[in-house]
C-alpha cells in the first residue's frame, strides 16, 4: 500500500501535506532484504492506477522482483495515513484505507502457490489476515501443513483498528502464528493480543515454531530456538545463503525449507534471568528442566531515534538475512537490531541498511563493546558510528 506521511508534527487534522511513500509490512521486508544483497520477491495485488505504478516501480527500484504483483482493474490500491508521532504515544493518528482495495482480494483462488515457490523462506504478515475473510483463507492455507514448504516465517503486526473485532482478531493470529516456524512479536503486541506480558508466557502459548522472537523495544529482544535434539522427524536446520538462492517476501513470498513446525514443548516459565539480563545471555534447554529450547536474550543498542516506525518490518528483515547467512541466533537477533537502528534514524520506514561488512564487525563485537553501541543519524556510514563509554 501507498503510506502518506505528514510533512511536519502535528494533528492530521493541521498536517497541510503529506509525503508518498512504500508501505505495508512485507514489502518492506522485501526492500530492506534486497538493499542488503539478497534475491527478494514481493507478491501481492495493486490497483490499475497510479499509486500501483508507484508502488511496483518503487519496490521494483530496490532490486525487488515484482512479476507476480497482480494489478486489479477493479478495486484501488490501498492507502494510509499517519502522523509523525510515535506509534505508542497517545497523539499518534492512524487512518487506514484498506477495505474493498486490490490486496483484500487476495486469497488461495488469486495467489496461486505456485507463485510462491522458488526461493527459501516465505515471510507473511498479521496485517494481511485482517484485510478480509479472502486473505485470511490465504493466510491459513500459507500456514498450513503441506508437503515441502519453505520456511515460513510470521510476524505478528497485530493493528486493533484494522480487525472487526480485535479480541478475535488476536485468537486468528495466535492460530496462524502456530503454523509457522519461525515468528516474531512484540511484547507490547503479545500483551495486548493474548494478555501475555512475560516472554516466558509468550512461548508456552506457542510452542509449536521452531524459533520464536519476542521483541522487547528499546530494551532488546528474546529469541527461544529450540534444540536439535527436540527437531521433529524430518526437519533440518537452516541452510546458508547461497549465490543462486532466492528470499522471495510479500503478503505471501516465496522461499524453502521443507516441513512444518509442530513439535510442542513449553519454555522454562522460572527463568526470568534469561530473558532480563542486562548483556547477552544463553540459557541451554536443559538449564530448565523439560524445556526444549535454548533461549538467548541480546540487548538493543541505544539509538538516537528519528521516527519510531518501520522498525519492526527492518529488525525481521536483518534476522532473516542472517538466518539466510547461517549464523547463530545472537548474530541473527544483533542483525535484526543493527536494520531496525537503520530504520529508526531515518524519517520513513525504510532505509539504507548499514554495508554487510560493517554489520558483521559490529554484530561480532564483544558483549561490552556491544553495550557501549550508541547510533545516531547517518550511522550506517563507517564514519557515522558514535561509541560513548
Amino acid at each position: 500500500m501507498v503510506t502518506l506521511l505528514p510533512t511536519r508534527p502535528g494533528r492530521l487534522a493541521d498536517v497541510p501535506s503529506f509525503d508518498r511513500a512504500i508501505g505495508g509490512a512485507e514489502s518492506n521486508v522485501a526492500c530492506a532484504l534486497a538493499a542488503a544483497g539478497h534475491r527478494a520477491r514481493w507478491v501481492g495485488r495493486v490497483g490499475h492506477d497510479g499509486f500501483g505504478d508507484h508502488l511496483t516501480e518503487a519496490i521494483g527500484a530496490y532490486g525487488v522482483d515484482v512479476s507476480a504483483v497482480v494489478r486489479d482493474p477493479d478495486r484501488p490500491t490501498g492507502v494510509y495515513f499517519r502522523t509523525a508521532a510515535d506509534r505508542a504515544a497517545a497523539a499518534h493518528e492512524v487512518l487506514y484505507y484498506r477495505s474493498g482495495s486490490a490486496a483484500s482480494a487476495m486469497s488461495p483462488a488469486t495467489v496461486p502457490y505456485e507463485a510462491l515457490t522458488g526461493g527459501r523462506i516465505l515471510h507473511l504478515s498479521g496485517v494481511t489476515a485482517a484485510l478480509s475473510d479472502d486473505c485470511l483463507a490465504l493466510m491459513r492455507d500459507l500456514t498450513g501443513p503441506r508437503p515441502g514448504r519453505p520456511l515460513v516465517s510470521f510476524d505478528v503486526n497485530f493493528r486493533p483498528r484494522l480487525w472487526r473485532d480485535p479480541a478475535a482478531g488476536g485468537r486468528i493470529l495466535l492460530e496462524l502464528a502456530r503454523g509457522a516456524d519461525l515468528v516474531f512479536v512484540g511484547q507490547d503486541e503479545a500483551e495486548a493480543a493474548w494478555g501475555l506480558s512475560d516472554p516466558a508466557a509468550v512461548r508456552a502459548a506457542l510452542p509449536e515454531p521452531a524459533v520464536l522472537v519476542v521483541k522487547r523495544g528499546g530494551t532488546g529482544a528474546v529469541a527461544f530456538e529450540r534444540r536439535a535434539d527436540h527437531e521433529p522427524a524430518g526437519r533440518s536446520g537452516t541452510a546458508p545463503d547461497g549465490p543462486s538462492a532466492a528470499l522471495p517476501t510479500g503478503p505471501s513470498g516465496p522461499g524453502a525449507r521443507p516441513g512444518p513446525a509442530s513439535a510442542p514443548g513449553a519454555a522454562c516459565a522460572g527463568s526470568p534471568d534469561t530473558v532480563n539480563a542486562p548483556g547477552t545471555v544463553t540459557a541451554p534447554g536443559d538449564a530448565c528442566a523439560g524445556s526444549p529450547d535454548t533461549v538467548t536474550a541480546v540487548p538493543a543498542p541505544r539509538v538516537h531515534v528519528v521516527a519510531a516506525v518501520g522498525a519492526g518490518d527492518a529488525f525481521a528483515a536483518g534476522f532473516l538475512s542472517a538466518t539466510l547467512r547461517g549464523l547463530g541466533v545472537k548474530e541473527r537477533i544483533r542483525h535484526g537490531h543493527l536494520m531496525a537502528a537503520a530504520a529508526l534514524t531515518v524519517p520513513g520506514d525504510l532505509a539504507v541498511p548499514p554495508r554487510r561488512a560493517h554489520a558483521d564487525r559490529l554484530a561480532a563485537a564483544d558483549d561490552e563493546d556491544w553495550g557501549t553501541l550508541h547510533l545516531g543519524p547517518g550511522w550506517t556510514g563507517e564514519d557515522q558510528e558514535v561509541r560513548t563509554p
